[in-house]
């Protein structure tokens, strides 16, 4: 397996970023990425795991998620029901176990790529309840006695978005990386890989139109990466005139098929109070 990541032909990386993945695959520590929703967090332990040949292991992250999960839950009401049916596997607790992500991670048969995605999902107590056995790669399932071990530390990735700060005890064992929102070169980059050939006068009106809106002052979501590229698409199967895009009326401040980009009535109702103003001044 080759260990080092230079991004892929569906990934555009920059270079802080592979030096950041690289150093974590480099120190076998957990990497703790950051960075606003739609800028390629969760991709990016995708695309690691192609890169460097790996199988990828999803733990999805959600508010009710306890860091117990993860290494594995014990059915005992599954348990108690076979029991009074009669059935002859409750006399192996094993049966009743179920292996988490974790487990999953620490007895795969080849090196894997383990994601554990949107971390500040869960409550404040989950990244600490995952220290000890990040730290030793070792777990112990009471039930049955057994422990379990990793064959080797596997390349962990970790999503934040910031929804909750997390604790300095779990920072200090990640190395960290934010990713920044991508300035026009590397948006450029990241469209041609989504839309190969793609007409370089649309693309450049389009970015324009959509910086200029990321910069308005007082919107709630400033549209993401992810959600250019959707406004990308949709003006591209509607077969858009570019003279759209360029001949915009100033006085209508809403951009064509807005609802890729703007999503929630506090940012439309904004640019329709915006457009309003503007026609007001031209009388």
């Amino acid at each position: 397996m080759t260990t080092r990541f230079e991004g892929t032909s569906n990934y555009v990386a920059t270079d802080d970023l592979k030096v950041a993945v690289n150093a974590a695959v480099t120190l076998r520590r957990p990497l703790l990425v950051k960075g606003e929703p739609g800028t390629g967090k969760t991709v990016l332990a995708h695309e690691i795991a192609s890169a460097v040949g790996a199988p990828l292991i999803e733990w999805n992250v959600k508010s009710t998620t306890k860091a117990q999960q993860g290494l594995y839950e014990y059915d005992a009401v599954a348990r108690l029901r076979d029991g009074q049916l009669g059935d002859a596997r409750v006399h192996d607790i094993s049966n009743y176990i179920r292996k988490g992500k974790l487990w999953e991670a620490f007895t795969a048969p080849e090196l894997p790529v383990l994601l554990i995605d949107e971390i500040d999902k869960a409550d404040i107590e989950f990244p600490n309840d995952l220290l000890q056995e990040l730290d030793r790669m070792s777990f112990d399932v009471y039930e049955t006695g057994e422990r379990i071990i990793a064959k080797e530390r596997p390349i962990v990735v970790i999503t934040s978005n910031n929804e909750k700060e997390l604790p300095d005890a779990f920072l200090r064992r990640c190395f960290f990386h934010y990713i920044k929102f991508p300035d026009a070169d590397t948006m450029r980059a990241i469209i041609e890989v989504h839309f190969p050939g793609i007409q370089k006068a649309l693309v450049s009106k389009a970015m324009e139109m959509f910086y200029e809106l990321r910069d308005v002052p007082g919107l709630k979501k400033k549209p993401s990466t992810s959600e250019l590229l959707d406004w990308l698409k949709l003006l591209l199967v509607e077969d858009m005139p570019l003279e759209v895009l360029q001949d915009r009326d100033p006085t209508k401040a809403i951009p064509p098929l807005h609802g890729a980009l703007l999503k929630n009535e506090q940012d439309v109702m904004m640019f329709e109070r915006l457009a309003f103003m503007a026609r007001r001044q031209g009388r």
